[in-house]
């Protein structure tokens, strides 16, 4: 999604934006220059995640539990008990047998750790084989995020930039080498959101070339929305992984039932509400809601379909009559789950509140070990799970200009990005209330949504090259350069799509009020911007290269090591 140029320099010239035009712009760019740009960063951060993938050659963390239990899901088919020392016996015998009796009772759903099991197929039970597919996922997210940011902001740059902020946050980079599960939520969470934005404009040119053959009625066309059954999917598969990814189903179904209802009212159909009720709200609810809901049992299918698990107990002799034997024992072991999170609350050293992650109080500490020999008296090695404070701390500014942006200027941007971040943070505010136990990196699903606030922040900072003027300008106030109508790579895509019709914008009376073409000069404010942007984009790079070492399990002298720790709750 893109922003055309409808202010021409020869304003003469100018004419109103075709139904197309007005409801999803075309990129700007070929297909050669929308993929280059991209995936250059996607193979940095790629390179990032898996130079010394398999260092330290340990079991870090929660991968206790997760690489075990992948491993058992290859084996068995569900999560088996293991014996003591297993970690030790398979760091030192990837081969080693570490099985104990019976099933294991787990807190979350297989699909996570078959993704893990995938790399432990390939690559074996090593470090390496089980960070795999983590570091695979958290690459192919930077290159998922530049697309999705390209598409809202209408620029490859922005789009570039998103993608390098992802690959140079810490916390998605350490728990993007890791097998831990937050990564897979974040990683079908952005799937799930890319799928739904590319839907928007699929699903508005679809719109606009219906109205225009005139084959539509009071309420508007139907339209298919194929991408939603991808985005149905992945949101199911978030939730196969954890369940916090049921918040981001019901947020982004809400989200996408909005969507159709600007669509119909930007397009001049009499009646969207009815249109978007009728036509569009019943299927939303299957190809998202439902098809997630089937996504979701079928990564049960190895519990479902083996007999042995936890629960599950003898199966049919019939293999067609085992989903239906299994449902209602699934749905016990689903109420045990249940009662473990909710009485989770067992004290831990690293753990922090939702109010804590966005200023990073409180870290977690993946590894940590006092070396021998680093030149020193004394050394350290660690992975501190703490994203790159810059981008952290800037994000956390650039979320507060986003929300004004979404309630001032109605920018459908900004309401995704508002809604996708508070999906995965408020929500786990009732269980903090509960003292339920959590920690940082449960925030891993909300960076994407953190970085598109920051670059949805630098487009309307370093602004449009051209624009469009007119009552709604004036009667705001608002000088042409401050205006929110960019019409080139470099600036952020149209605000008010969903506001007006054709031709024209509210103004803030509520009247609809003609556009005037009329150029705007780049001028200083955009020299300014984008220095400004680019010296940001610097700053998170410094930042990330200073606390690398402390990410990655390098060894450094105890006092290089405390100069990153900048504050006691770091430790």
């Amino acid at each position: 999604m893109a922003t055309t140029d409808l202010a021409p320099a020869n304003a003469s010239r100018w004419r109103p934006p075709s139904p197309r035009e007005w409801l999803a712009p075309a990129v700007p760019g070929g297909v050669p220059a929308g993929w280059l740009g991209p995936l250059l960063v996607t193979l940095f951060a790629g390179f990032l995640r898996f130079y010394r993938l398999g260092q330290p050659k340990a079991v870090v963390f929660d991968e206790t539990y997760y690489a075990k239990d992948a491993l058992a899901l290859l084996k068995f088919g569900w999560e088996h008990n293991t014996i003591d020392n297993a970690d030790k016996l398979l760091i030192a015998d990837p081969h080693a047998n570490i099985w104990g009796q019976g099933p294991s009772f787990v807190a979350h759903p297989p699909f996570g750790k078959w993704m893990i099991a995938m790399g432990e197929w390939a690559f074996g039970a090593t470090p390496f084989g089980w960070r795999f597919v983590p570091a695979l996922v958290g690459t192919l997210s930077v290159l998922i995020l530049c697309r999705v940011a390209r598409r809202m902001t209408g620029s490859t740059l922005l789009g570039c930039a998103a993608g390098l902020l992802l690959a140079l946050d810490g916390l998605e980079f350490v728990t993007s080498r890791a097998a831990l599960l937050d990564i897979f939520v974040m990683f079908w969470v952005l799937a799930g959101f890319a799928c739904l934005v590319n839907d928007r404009d699929r699903s508005r040119w679809n719109l606009a070339d219906k109205i225009e053959a005139g084959r539509t009625s009071v309420y508007g066309p139907f339209l298919a929305h194929g991408w939603r059954w991808g985005a149905g999917i992945c949101l199911g598969l978030a939730c196969a992984t954890k369940w916090t990814g049921v918040f981001y189903v019901a947020a982004f179904g809400l989200m996408a039932v909005l969507w159709d209802y600007g669509a119909r009212r930007a397009a001049g159909v009499r009646d969207p509400i009815a249109g978007t009720l009728l036509l569009d709200a019943g299927p939303a609810f299957v190809q998202i809601v439902v098809v997630a809901l089937v996504s979701y049992l079928a990564t049960w299918s190895g519990w479902i379909f083996k007999p042995g698990g936890w629960g599950r107990g003898h199966a049919s002799s019939h293999w067609w009559w085992r989903p239906f034997e299994a449902m209602p024992r699934l749905w016990d072991y689903h109420r045990q789950m249940l009662d473990f999170h909710n009485n989770l609350d067992a004290k831990h050293p690293y753990q922090s509140w939702p109010w804590d992650w966005p200023v990073l109080r409180r870290p977690v500490a993946f590894f940590y070990t006092e070396p021998k020999t680093c030149g020193a008296p004394r050394c350290s090695r660690e992975i501190l799970g703490i994203g790159t404070p810059a981008l952290w701390w800037g994000a956390l500014a650039a979320l507060v200009v986003v929300l004004f942006i979404w309630l001032i200027l109605r920018d459908w941007r900004a309401g995704a990005i508002v809604l996708g971040f508070l999906a995965g943070w408020l929500t786990w505010f009732p269980s903090a209330f509960r003292d339920r136990t959590m920690f940082l990196f449960y925030a891993t699903p909300l960076i994407p949504f953190m970085v598109l606030a920051v670059v949805l922040v630098l487009g309307y900072l370093i602004g449009p090259a051209s624009g469009l003027v007119g009552a709604h300008a004036a009667a705001s106030g608002r000088p042409a350069e401050d205006g929110v109508r960019p019409a080139d790579e470099d600036g952020a895509r149209p605000a008010y799509e969903d506001d007006a019709f054709p031709g024209e914008m509210h103004g803030p009376s509520g009247a609809r009020v003609a556009l005037v073409p009329a150029p705007v000069p780049p001028g200083v404010r955009r020299l300014v911007g984008a220095a400004a942007a680019g010296a940001f984009l610097l700053v998170v790079l410094a930042n990330f290269a200073y606390f690398y070492p402390i990410l990655a399990a390098e060894t450094l002298t105890y006092d290089d090591w405390h100069a990153r720790i900048w504050f006691k709750s770091w430790i």
